[in-house]
């Protein structure tokens, strides 16, 4: 088996580190939190003591890093994994970040002849957890088809979807997809509650429907009962939206829904809810038309 560095053990890295360790991998980590690295240290990987030190001592890098800045950072800045690099070696990014920082880093690389995948993934800590991610991955056919192995311990799903940056552009375009579905849920539960019907009820009549998703079954019972631990936090959420609008003004792409929704997690950050689960928008519609969706018993 490959020996395997991974930067990044924070909400979604931790989970998908122990999976990799459970199947066997022998693993070195590094994160610049020291309690998240003492915990999977504990666990049973090495400790790595830089991003460097993490590439001079293992043959698959992975890194699950929260954005653009921080991928950058931990790949090209000083002590980072490209000054400890071989020829040879293969570094799977699962952060979600901008396309085009993705195809800045695999040129890097390039020079160095080590090969990137951009893997992104979608799920959120339970299924992190549980190893059924979703992975959306950019980069070559043949690179793909050598590591899916070991992407298929952390995931229920792995797909190539294209080139270097398409796994991030899938990831923007499933960002948009969730982030709407959740308003649309929130803002069809507080007319029903308005309207006088129990909002529970309407959740178990239309699940079985069209209107049926994921994104119904997970975030509905959460706002249900007020519940909005972190799953995916919502300042996440919002940076993922912040990597959509950068990528569509150099498309000239009108995204108005999107917009709306960005606009409504930023109030919700401004009143101090950056570390909520993103399903947290069901408090923006509450505020705004002065309901709560919990049952009295939640209260």
């Amino acid at each position: 088996m490959e020996k395997i560095g991974f930067i990044g053990v924070g909400i979604m890295g931790k989970p998908m580190a122990k999976n990799l360790i459970n199947a066997g991998y022998d693993i070195i980590a590094y994160d610049i939190i020291e309690k998240a690295l003492n915990e999977i240290v504990e666990y049973g990987a090495d400790r790595g003591t830089s991003p460097k030190n993490v590439a001079e001592n293992s043959d698959v890098i992975f890194t699950m890093l929260p954005n653009s800045p921080h991928v950058k950072e931990v790949v090209l800045g000083k002590n980072g994994v490209i000054e400890g690099v071989r020829k040879g070696q293969i570094l799977i990014d699962m952060s979600s970040i901008a396309p085009l920082v993705s195809q800045e880093i695999a040129k890097e690389l390039e020079k160095k002849g080590v090969e990137i995948l951009d893997a992104p993934v979608s799920g959120g800590e339970e299924k992190a957890k549980s190893g059924t991610l979703a992975f959306m991955v950019g980069g070559k056919k043949e690179v793909f088809e050598k590591y899916k192995g070991i992407l298929d311990v952390m995931g229920g799903s792995v797909t190539l979807v294209g080139d270097i940056g398409a796994g991030q552009t899938t990831k923007l375009a499933n960002q948009v997809i969730v982030a709407l579905n959740i308003a649309a849920v929130a803002e069809a539960m507080v007319l029903g509650k308005k309207a006088g019907v129990d909002p529970e009820k309407i959740f178990n009549a239309i699940r079985g429907g069209l209107a049926g998703s994921k994104c119904l079954e997970d975030k509905a019972p959460r706002m249900l009962k007020g519940n909005f631990a972190p799953g995916f936090k919502m300042k996440l959420h919002l940076k993922d939206l912040t990597n959509v609008f950068e990528t569509s003004r150099s498309l000239h792409i009108a995204m108005p829904l999107t917009a709306q929704v960005m606009e409504m997690m930023q109030v919700l950050i401004a009143d101090g809810n950056e570390e909520i689960d993103h399903g947290g928008l069901a408090l923006f519609y509450e505020k705004m038309n002065r309901i709560s969706l919990k049952k009295s018993n939640n209260k």
